[in-house]
């Protein structure tokens, strides 16, 4: 009798630990589906009702078009190179100086602007609010751009503003001569319109952000440290609107960058006595870094997706994917680690997973028959926001696991803070709202920018940078930045004129309106 209460004790507890099992299983299925069909964080202040600010329209006739397009193509002309930061083209920087000038003259004549010049070549604007007590932003923009040339397979001469099957070709027509002159044109229309701020507001223009913004930006960023300026926030270039590049997502999603990935770059070398060919050592200079180098590409640095902001990039868009990734993306709480392992497998998505190490430059040797006695190699890495330049340098050490290979850190900084996007967010929210008026159909999304722009020397004066620029790119389009054959459509640089003509306007928005949040929380 005893051993048969056992079995059925034992049968009992398994039963009723299947289900338990099943009813976990089934209220965690029901979890998961509820949000996947019901999780849509980009309504928000959508349906809040918010103040007028927008009087002024803008009605672009086929003469201001044309005059518009004409001035834009100009500017590409005008080459602006940065070759590195000892050597920028400080002829052309001059010419565009007196080309702003000319096609911006309203801009330059008006008595609520204040314009200066920073470092010889960059240009800061104050454009005078009427309510002094409502804090001021920045549009910030560059005029310089890096080196190109035909022979490297252009349709068009790059500094030609070529326009074929209605794209303008050229060199800084998408980086970042767009943003420039969209900004300075709808400016000039806005006080052409005699148009007066509420809100007062910055413009900036570094002219060598390509070589990091070390005399334009920060020099910017020290006359307003002077001037105890506080911003309320800061949009730069950085993400753009994506049509048909994320896989499985329903129509064009517009990604305000919230944050940048930090960046260093590690010089690793390898000192031995040098030697003839005939009578090698076991191990030479040129080995021993070949085989650090190669522990680096095979032992990639940890995964940290969901950590960071591109977590809150998924979320925003989860309700326009289709199944099953509309199940995935709405449940990150759950599926967060199977998601990092499909997105590390391209090295495009990659990026957003991990902090990034590429070998970009390797040098040895001085002649076919002699051992080298040195071997160095640059390693570039972008540091994920979950990570600390410290801790990617404690890895590299540990990973190269060989004393007689030098590590040097030439240049580095850490991640930049994350920017704010809750609903109570003014620059966020005010960006998204622009972005909606002007293409209701977009998804906005906050986003991670790899790179890294003249925003980030503007963290002390305040605690949000967004960088975007209402560009549409196609599959494909992100190879044209730093890249052959930059273009932007003619369509495309009116739109950008609309965005910035439309944003200073929305920004002169006293307070946001209460929240009508739809975010559900589990």
């Amino acid at each position: 009798m005893k051993g048969t209460d056992t079995k059925s004790g034992i049968f009992r507890f398994l039963k009723y630990l299947s289900i338990s099992v099943v009813i976990v299983v089934l209220v965690l299925f029901s979890v998961v589906l509820l949000r996947a069909l019901s999780l849509d964080v980009n309504v928000g202040l959508k349906l809040a009702h918010w103040e007028q600010t927008r009087n002024l329209s803008l009605n672009i006739d086929h003469s201001r078009r044309q005059e518009l397009l004409d001035h834009y193509k100009e500017s590409i002309r005008i080459q602006t190179v940065s070759y590195s930061e000892t050597e920028i083209n400080t002829t052309a920087l001059l010419q565009f100086d007196r080309f702003l000038r000319r096609v911006f003259p309203t801009v330059f004549s008006s008595s609520l602007v204040h314009h200066e010049l920073v470092a010889n070549y960059s240009h800061l604007f104050w454009v005078q609010g009427s309510q002094p007590e409502l804090m001021p932003y920045i549009l910030l923009a560059h005029i310089d751009v890096v080196p190109a040339s035909e022979s490297d397979g252009w349709e068009a001469p790059p500094f030609s503003a070529q326009e074929i099957d209605g794209f303008i070709y050229g060199r800084g027509a998408l980086d970042d001569k767009a943003s420039l002159m969209g900004t300075l044109q709808a400016l000039e229309y806005l006080l052409m319109e005699g148009y007066k701020p509420r809100r007062g507001f910055y413009i900036g223009l570094g002219h060598d952000e390509e070589v990091s913004g070390l005399n334009g930006a920060l020099n910017i960023v020290r006359l307003l440290k002077e001037r105890n300026v506080q911003l309320s926030f800061v949009l730069d270039e950085g993400l753009a609107v994506l049509d048909g590049v994320i896989g499985g997502l329903k129509g064009p999603a517009a990604l305000i960058g919230i944050s940048e990935k930090g960046a260093a770059t590690v010089k690793l070398s390898v000192s031995a006595p040098p030697g003839h060919s005939s009578m090698p050592p076991r191990e030479t200079s040129i080995g021993i870094l070949a085989a650090a180098v190669k522990r680096l590409e095979d032992n990639p640095m940890p995964r940290f997706f969901g950590y960071g902001p591109e977590r809150e990039t998924f979320e925003h868009l989860a309700h326009q994917f289709q199944m099953p990734i509309k199940l995935v993306a709405s449940n990150l709480w759950l599926f967060s680690p199977l998601l990092g392992r499909v997105l590390e497998r391209k090295s495009d998505t990659n990026a957003l997973v991990r902090t990034t190490t590429a070998v970009t430059m390797f040098n040895a040797g001085v002649k076919r028959n002699v051992i080298p006695s040195l071997a160095e190699a640059y390693v570039n890495l972008r540091i994920h926001s979950a990570h600390s330049l410290q801790e990617v340098l404690d890895q590299i050490e540990a990973t190269v696991g060989d004393d007689r290979v030098k590590m040097e850190l030439l240049d580095g900084f850490d991640p930049l803070p994350v920017s704010s996007i809750e609903e109570s967010s003014f620059g966020f929210q005010i960006i998204k709202k622009t972005v909606l008026e002007l293409f209701p159909t977009v998804t906005v999304a906050p986003g991670i920018c790899v790179g890294n722009t003249d925003s980030r020397h503007f963290k002390d004066l305040t605690r949000d940078i967004y960088r975007f620029i209402p560009l549409w790119f196609k599959p494909g389009d992100s190879k044209r930045f730093h890249g052959v054959n930059e273009r932007l459509s003619k369509k495309n640089f009116e739109e950008i004129v609309h965005f910035y003509f439309s944003l200073i306007q929305n920004c002169d928005t006293r307070k946001l309106p209460e929240p009508h949040s739809s975010l559900h929380e589990f």
